[in-house]
C-alpha cells in the first residue's frame, strides 16, 4: 500500500492548497441551488454532472490555465497542470525526438484515451523503440492539437474501457475545441531558452462567423518555429581524432517548424437536429541529431568515407509529419430519445529522409542522403449513441439510460525507402526500411455499450457501465464499470469505482518491422552500438526467439476519492487508486550477442547483430494517490486564486512470464525482458510530484507563479553497477500580465532559477561527457526559458 510519507504528505497539502471550484454545494443538496462549478461530459452520460459531483476523479483545464504555463505545446502544458502527467523530452532517439510521448499515471503512453471534442483520436504511425518513456508505444500525438483552437481540457484520470472502449486504462483527455462566432483572438509568442538557443517564434488566432442564424464556424491556426538547443559536451572519444575535446554531438530540443489548424463548425437543421463538424490539420517537420561518426579507426578501410568526411560526420533525421482528423455528425432529439450519429477519420503520416551520413557498404561511391521510408496510419469510425432519462419510482432523480454501437477500420502501412538506403548493413543512423519490411495491415472491430446512472437516494449516486468489443484479429473482449458517490452533507462526499478494462494490441505492435542502429548501455556509461532488427511477431525467426502472438492487456482498476466542498470556496479531491495489468504488451530487450548473431546470419539475415519483438510477458500493479485542490479568495481591491496538486505513483511487476519454450531450439539463453526495460517499467518516473501556484489578480494586472517538486527516478543498466539514481529537484515558473483594454502584454519564464537533472555517472565515461544529462529526465534538460507574449482578444 502507500507509503506512511506519501500520505502524510497528501494530507498537509489537502489541508494547504488547492484545485477548481467556484461552488461549494453537493450535487445531492439542494436541487433548487443553481450550480455553479463547470459541467462535464466526460466519463458520463448525464447531462448535469460537475467536477465535485463527478463519480470519477476529473480535471477541467481553461484556456487561462494553459496559458499561464507559458508552454509552446499541449503536452508541456499539461506537464506543468497535472501532477500525474509526465513528459520527458528525450534526445538522439531516432523518431521519438519527432512525436515524444507522455503518460499518465506512470503506464504506457498507449494506455490513455485521448479525445476530441468526445470522438476518439488516432495514434500516431511512429513506433518508439528506442530506450525511452513509451518505449514500445505509439501514442496519440497531442502536440499536432493547436493550443489556441482548445476551449477547454477535461483530464478523467480513471479506467474508463467499458465506457470508451481499448486504451484507457490509466484515463482519459477530451479536448474539447472553441466554437461560435462572438469571440476570438490574435497572438504572438517570443522565447529563448537562458544559453541563447532554442529560440522560438510562435504566433496564432482564432475567430468565428455566423452561418445565416442557425449556425456557426469558428476557425483556428497556429504557426510555430523553434531552433535546437544543444547541451551535448565534448567528444572524448579518439585522442587522435581532429574533432578531440570539440563538441560533435547534437543532444537536446531538436529543430522544430509547425502549422496547425482547426475548424469547428455547428447548424441547426430543425429545432431537433444539430448538424456539426470539426477538423484538426498539423504539418510538423524536424530535424534532429543521431550519433556523431568519427572515422578515425576506418580511415583505410573506407576511404570514400574519410574523404567525403575527413573529421567524421553528425547525421541529421529530417521527419515530416502530418495528422489529420474529420469528424461529420447529426444530433438531437426523436420520441424523448437523445442522440449523436457521426463519422470519423483521421490519420497520421510520417516520412524520414536522413542527410549528412553514408552506407559503408556503398562506399566510396554512397550517397550522403537517403530516403528512408514512410508509416503512415489510419484510423475511420462510426458511432451512434443514444441516451434518454426515466422516471424511476424511488429514485430521487431520473435513470439515464444510454446505449450505442460503433465500428472501426484500422489501417497501417510501412512503405519501403530507396535501394541505397538498406543495401548491405545500410545507411548510418537508419537504415532504410527493406522491401520485407513494406506492407499493409488493417482489422475490423465492432462494440456495443450500455450505460446506466441516476441519483438513488438523496446522498447516493450510482452509475454501471458494460461494453463488448469484437476485434477480427484476435477475438472479442468484455468490460465493465460500478461507480458511486455518496455524499455525507454538503461539504463532504465519498466516491469510488471498480473496473475491469483492456487495450488490444495496435497493428502497429503486431505489425512493425525495422532495422536500426542502436546504441546500447552495457553499464557504467558504455554505449556499444549494435545493428538491431525489430521483428514482427509472425516472424519465423521472431518466433524461433521467444515470440508469441500478441493478445490483450487485461487491466482491473479501483480508486477511492474523498471530496471536500466547503462554504469558503476551498475544492479539494483526494483520490486512491490501484491499476493491475495482466499481459501487458513490452518491446522486448534487445536480445544481442553472437549466439543471437550468428543464428540470425543462418536464417538469411546478414549483418545484423540483435533482434526484438513485442511481447505480452508482464504482469504489473500500479499503486498511488492524487491530490488537487483550489481555493479563490476575494481580497478588497484584488483577487487571489491558489492551486496545489500531488501524485504519488508506484508501479512493481508482479510477474514475468517465463521464456517460452522455442527459445531452446535456437540453443539461445536470453533474457527477453531485460534489467533495462524492468527499471523502465518500474523506476524510470519519479515516484512523486508535487505544485503550489498562486494567481494574483490586482486592478489590470495578473502575476502567476508555480514551485513544482519532481522526486527522485531511477535508470537501470544491463548490469547493477550501471544503475543511476536522479535526485529531486525544484521548478520555479513566473510571469506577468497587463491587460490594456482587449490587449494583453505578457512576460514569464518556466525554471528561472536554471535547475538541470543530475549528469549522468560515472564522468570518467565517454559518452556520459558527451551526453551529460538523462534522456529520462521528467522535466527535460535545456534550462530557464523566458517568453514574452502580446495578444489581442475580442
Amino acid at each position: 500500500m502507500l507509503t506512511r510519507t506519501a500520505l502524510a504528505a497528501a494530507t498537509l497539502l489537502a489541508l494547504s492548497q488547492a484545485a477548481t471550484a467556484q461552488d461549494a454545494a453537493a450535487k445531492q443538496g439542494d436541487k433548487k441551488t443553481t450550480q455553479l462549478q463547470t459541467v462535464v461530459v466526460t466519463g458520463t452520460r448525464s447531462f448535469d454532472r460537475t467536477e465535485s459531483t463527478s463519480l470519477a476523479p476529473i480535471d477541467v483545464l481553461t484556456p487561462q490555465d494553459l496559458q499561464n504555463t507559458g508552454a509552446p505545446n499541449l503536452a508541456s502544458a499539461l506537464r506543468t497542470l497535472l501532477p500525474s502527467f509526465n513528459f520527458p523530452q528525450p534526445s538522439v532517439t531516432d523518431a521519438t525526438d519527432a512525436t515524444q510521448p507522455a503518460q499518465l499515471r506512470g503506464l504506457a503512453p498507449d494506455h490513455t484515451l485521448v479525445l476530441i471534442n468526445g470522438k476518439r483520436q488516432h495514434p500516431t504511425a511512429i513506433v518508439n523503440v528506442n530506450g525511452s518513456l513509451g518505449r514500445g508505444s505509439s501514442p496519440v500525438d497531442i502536440n499536432a492539437i493547436p493550443v489556441n483552437a482548445i476551449d477547454h481540457v477535461e483530464v478523467l484520470r480513471d479506467g474508463a474501457a467499458a465506457q470508451y472502449g481499448s486504451d484507457a486504462i490509466a484515463g482519459v483527455i477530451n479536448i474539447i475545441l472553441k466554437g461560435g462566432a462572438e469571440h476570438g483572438s490574435v497572438s504572438l509568442t517570443g522565447g529563448r531558452y537562458d544559453t541563447g538557443d532554442g529560440k522560438t517564434w510562435q504566433g496564432g488566432a482564432d475567430g468565428g462567423f455566423k452561418l445565416g442564424d442557425k449556425g456557426w464556424v469558428h476557425l483556428s491556426a497556429n504557426v510555430t518555429h523553434q531552433d535546437p538547443t544543444n547541451r551535448a559536451g565534448p567528444d572524448q572519444r579518439y585522442p587522435a581524432d581532429p574533432t578531440y575535446n570539440t563538441v560533435t554531438f547534437h543532444y537536446g530540443l531538436p529543430l522544430t517548424r509547425s502549422k496547425q489548424a482547426a475548424i469547428n463548425a455547428q447548424y441547426d437543421l430543425t429545432p431537433n437536429a444539430q448538424l456539426y463538424a470539426f477538423t484538426l490539420f498539423n504539418k510538423r517537420n524536424v530535424s534532429a541529431g543521431g550519433f556523431f561518426r568519427s572515422l578515425s579507426t576506418y580511415d583505410t578501410k573506407y576511404p570514400g568515407a574519410l574523404a567525403q568526411y575527413p573529421s567524421g560526420y553528425l547525421p541529421i533525421e529530417n521527419s515530416a509529419i502530418r495528422d489529420d482528423s474529420e469528424v461529420l455528425g447529426v444530433r438531437g432529439k426523436v420520441a424523448g430519445w437523445n442522440y449523436d450519429l457521426s463519422a470519423n477519420t483521421g490519420g497520421n503520416h510520417w516520412k524520414l529522409n536522413t542527410a549528412d551520413t553514408y552506407n559503408y557498404s556503398l562506399d566510396p561511391t554512397s550517397p550522403t542522403g537517403f530516403y528512408i521510408g514512410t508509416l503512415t496510419n489510419r484510423q475511420d469510425a462510426f458511432n451512434s449513441d443514444f441516451s434518454r432519462d426515466f422516471d424511476v419510482s424511488g429514485l430521487q432523480s431520473p435513470l439515464t439510460v444510454a446505449w450505442g454501437l460503433e465500428y472501426r477500420h484500422e489501417k497501417f502501412t510501412i512503405k519501403q525507402g530507396d535501394a541505397a538506403s538498406y543495401a548491405g548493413a545500410g545507411a548510418q543512423v537508419f537504415p532504410g526500411y527493406q522491401p520485407g519490411d513494406a506492407g499493409t495491415h488493417g482489422r475490423n472491430s465492432h462494440a456495443v455499450y450500455v450505460d446506466l446512472e441516476s441519483d438513488l437516494t438523496y446522498k447516493f449516486s450510482a452509475g454501471l457501465a458494460a461494453r463488448y468489443e469484437h476485434y477480427s484479429d484476435f477475438g472479442s473482449t468484455t468490460s465493465a464499470k460500478a461507480s458511486g458517490r455518496y455524499a455525507f452533507n454538503d461539504t463532504v462526499a465519498l466516491r469510488g469505482t471498480v473496473s475491469n478494462g483492456f487495450r488490444a494490441p495496435s497493428l502497429q505492435q503486431e505489425y512493425y518491422s525495422s532495422t536500426a542502429i542502436n546504441f546500447v548501455n552495457t553499464g557504467n556509461g558504455v554505449l556499444v552500438p549494435y545493428t538491431i532488427r525489430t521483428f514482427p511477431v509472425s516472424d519465423p525467426a521472431a518466433q524461433a526467439l521467444g515470440a508469441q502472438n500478441l493478445k490483450p492487456e487485461k487491466s482491473r482498476n479501483y480508486s477511492l476519492g474523498l471530496v471536500l466542498t466547503p462554504s469558503s470556496g476551498l475544492y479539494t479531491t483526494l483520490d486512491l487508486y490501484q491499476i493491475d495489468i495482466d499481459h501487458r504488451i513490452i518491446l522486448s530487450g534487445n536480445l544481442v550477442g553472437s549466439a543471437v548473431q550468428n543464428y540470425l546470419t543462418s536464417v538469411g539475415i546478414p549483418f545484423v547483430s540483435g533482434g526484438r519483438f513485442f511481447t505480452n510477458a508482464v504482469d504489473t500493479r500500479t499503486r498511488g494517490v492524487d491530490l488537487v485542490s483550489t481555493y479563490p479568495i476575494e481580497l478588497q481591491n484584488s483577487s487571489l486564486k491558489l492551486t496545489g496538486g500531488f501524485n504519488y505513483n508506484k508501479t512493481t511487476i508482479r510477474n514475468i512470464a517465463p521464456n517460452p519454450p522455442q527459445l531452446g531450439l535456437a540453443g539461445l539463453t536470453l533474457q527477453i525482458i531485460d534489467r533495462a526495460e524492468q527499471g523502465r517499467i518500474t523506476k524510470g518516473t519519479p515516484k512523486t510530484k508535487a505544485f503550489v501556484a498562486g494567481d494574483w489578480s490586482v486592478n489590470n494586472w495578473s502575476f502567476h507563479g508555480q514551485l513544482t517538486r519532481y522526486g527522485e527516478w531511477t535508470t537501470f543498466a544491463t548490469v547493477p553497477s550501471g544503475d543511476q539514481t536522479f535526485g529531486s529537484t525544484f521548478l520555479l515558473d513566473l510571469s506577468a500580465s497587463y491587460n490594456w483594454n482587449d490587449w494583453t502584454f505578457s512576460v514569464g519564464g518556466n525554471n528561472v532559477t536554471n535547475e538541470y537533472p543530475d549528469k549522468n555517472q560515472p564522468r570518467t565515461s565517454a559518452f556520459n561527457i558527451i551526453l551529460p544529462y538523462p534522456n529520462s529526465s521528467p522535466y527535460g534538460f535545456s534550462g530557464a526559458y523566458y517568453y514574452a507574449t502580446v495578444a489581442y482578444h475580442w
